[in-house]
């Protein structure tokens, strides 16, 4: 079987799989927040090294204060870091918050940039937070890998790997281009779920 077919029915099985299984954070923000890029990349900054059940209600704690890059530059240091005390390396995370919105305020009229180069020039956006804006937010085909789908990928054979940047380059090979967004939103919903790969009903290709 072609990796293109057998990509074409893991996707099928996915879809199925996960269909009543809990979204990811950056989905569930897109919609509370019609998404808005700047909320959007906020809260997958705030994301980092920690988990979307602990990460998510402090990230609606601070939208319901800050809902643009203004707005956070004006809020005290430590006032920001008070909302999001509970996230690992908050004051880390305070300081690059901070840091983003300025630049996007000095270098793009207040606006989140639409393309990898620009968003990758921020502070603290490296290529999974960029990728990951760039199909959640503005709807441009991008491959985000974090650790589930480049886990995942490999357990399924698509790709061999060592890094998630490898697995970007290798997957954009055999990944339809209008599957490189909904590739991570499956797979980060099959992988929080914390069931192993070989429980995915994949139906094997008859031989003629």
């Amino acid at each position: 079987m072609s990796k293109r077919k057998q990509v074409v029915q893991i996707i099928h099985a996915l879809r199925k799989a996960t269909r009543d299984m809990p979204e990811p954070m950056s989905t569930i923000i897109a919609k509370e927040y019609h998404k808005d890029p700047y909320i959007i990349l906020i809260s997958c900054l705030l994301s980092l090294r920690a988990r979307d059940v602990v990460t998510l209600p402090i990230s609606r704690k601070l939208f319901s204060t800050v809902k643009t890059p203004q707005q956070m530059v004006k809020m005290s240091q430590s006032e920001l870091e008070k909302i999001i005390h509970p996230l690992g390396f908050f004051r880390r995370k305070a300081t690059v918050l901070k840091q983003v919105s300025k630049e996007l305020i000095d270098r793009f009229h207040g606006k989140v940039p639409h393309t990898q180069e620009e968003l990758m020039s921020l502070p603290g956006v490296g290529i999974k937070t960029a990728n990951l804006v760039l199909g959640v937010a503005f709807d441009i085909p991008a491959l985000c890998v974090d650790t589930h789908v480049h886990r995942l990928s490999n357990q399924l054979g698509l790709v061999h790997t060592k890094t998630p940047e490898q697995t970007e380059k290798a997957l954009q090979k055999v990944i339809p281009r209008n599957n490189w967004i909904e590739w991570n939103h499956l797979l980060v919903k099959w992988g929080q779920s914390r069931k192993p790969i070989t429980e995915l009903s994949i139906k094997k290709e008859r031989k003629s």
